[in-house]
């Protein structure tokens, strides 16, 4: 079985290139013997009837001379038989096989009939004519010679349909060369890819199916790219978020050990392990919560709910947090009704709010509206906290990115409600924003379909 690739296409289009010559040689000759043969048969007949009226208008032996002498006998032999079978040739054969006449032929022409074959193939005819002589009826037989045309024509068509063969071959080489060399690229681009370099340019700038594959190809090698970047970071960041509570918890357990430590210090530090080992326990749930999001293995329990109702439901839940800072909240919310996964949705308007409160200066403001068109509801949450700069808006809803960098200590927070807030709002369909200035506040956008569709 043949594996290479290469060889198969080269294989395919000789094959393809052979047949056709071959089949086109055939059928060109058919074509040709036809129309040759035809116009030996008018050639022939007009120069038979040429001779049978030279017999009539001049004596025997005065026609015997003149045809004898006529030039038309180096295409044409002439036969001229006697009722017995005796027959006086005219013309040189030349190296050619004249075609047998039969005691049936002979005695149909001398009864003044004609007969007429082609009993050689191409350009070769036998025509039978009745002579009539003042010695009585007689059967003369003309017959083509081989025509130098025709085998001139023949030998032309066998150098034609060679070279043709040759050079067909020879193009198709170096067009398959052409053609299998991108498929190369993409074997290579493919261990290169297997190995783990995923930095790979094909640099095909063709058209065709090949092209359309090299450049989604190239995409998907990006993507790849992308995608392994996000797995190393994702390491780092829960390498890096789950080192320091474990330090914390390591540092507080050995200073439990110490014997001279007042009750007071030992309940503090005991506090701080607690307080440790449940932000890990939130930052475990975070994970597995949005990685179940993410692989749509959590399906949507769709249910028609009173969104604004939801909404305030969420803001009463979150009072211990608000009202402790003297923070207000401004409501502008329609009646609207969607149809949505309740729980999903819920955690949606708690991480957005939970996020305007804790980034927002005591006794600020919070405002909540909604507004419906046709086919969607928009939420607008704005704070009035620090805000976010430019260069982060498009990066805080990853998973751990944190926009407060400079306040990471002072702000609470895995990094994680955002990234969870984006996948539901797309599971949902949805859409979800931000607008933002340093010092500013923040005010996320989101847009839902009033109803969800599950794929």
């Amino acid at each position: 079985m043949i594996k290479s690739l290469y060889i198969r296409v080269v294989l395919t289009f000789l094959v393809s290139v052979i047949g056709g010559t071959i089949i086109s040689f055939f059928a060109s000759t058919w074509i040709f013997e036809e129309k040759l043969n035809e116009n030996a048969q008018i050639n022939l007949r007009n120069f038979g009837q040429d001779i049978v009226r030279i017999y009539k208008t001049l004596p025997l032996h005065e026609a015997d001379s003149f045809v004898s002498e006529m030039k038309q006998l180096d295409s044409y032999y002439i036969r001229i038989y006697e009722a017995t079978g005796q027959f006086q040739p005219y013309g040189k054969l030349n190296g050619h096989k004249p075609a047998p006449v039969t005691m049936e032929q002979l005695k149909k022409v001398i009864d003044g009939g004609v007969v007429q074959v082609t009993p050689n193939g191409i350009g070769s005819v036998l025509l039978g004519l009745p002579l009539k002589t003042e010695m009585g009826t007689k059967a003369m037989f003309l017959e083509t010679l081989a025509p130098p045309s025709s085998s001139f024509v023949a030998n032309w068509a066998m150098i034609f349909a060679t070279c043709s063969l040759i050079a067909g071959s020879l193009l198709i080489l170096v067009a398959s060369i052409f053609l299998v060399r991108p498929i190369k690229k993409l074997t290579k681009a493919t261990k290169r890819i297997a190995a783990g370099d995923f930095n790979v340019k094909l640099n095909i700038k063709q058209m065709s199916e090949l092209g359309t594959l090299a450049r989604s190809f190239e995409e998907m090698s990006h993507d790849l790219q992308q995608l392994e970047q996000m797995r190393r970071d994702f390491v780092s960041n829960v390498s890096h978020e789950v080192q320091s509570p474990l330090t914390s918890i390591s540092g507080y357990a050995l200073a439990l050990k110490q014997v001279d430590l007042s009750d007071h210090e030992r309940s503090r530090y005991l506090d701080i392990i607690i307080a440790e080992a449940k932000r890990m326990s939130k930052m475990s749930d975070s994970l597995l919560k949005l990685s179940l999001l993410e692989s749509q293995s959590q399906q949507l329990r769709l249910v028609t709910l009173s969104l604004d109702e939801q909404i305030r439901r969420v803001i009463v839940a979150l009072q211990p947090q608000w009202s402790a800072r003297n923070i207000h909240f401004e409501l502008d919310l329609q009646t609207v009704k969607v149809t949505a996964d309740h729980d999903q949705l819920n955690q949606v308007w708690t991480n957005i709010l939970s996020n305007g409160i804790k980034f927002s200066k005591d006794g600020g403001v919070i405002k909540v509206s909604t507004k419906q068109d046709i086919k969607n509801v928009i939420v607008r949450i704005s704070d009035t906290g620090i805000g976010i700069p430019l260069e982060d808006q498009k990066r805080i809803f990853e998973r751990f990115f944190k926009a407060d960098r400079s306040h990471s200590r002072k702000y609470d927070g895995s990094g994680m409600g955002l990234a969870i807030v984006k996948q539901i709002v797309s599971l949902h369909q949805g859409d979800i924003r931000v607008e933002s200035e340093p010092g500013q506040g923040s005010t996320f956008i989101v847009t839902l379909p009033i109803t969800t569709t599950i794929d």
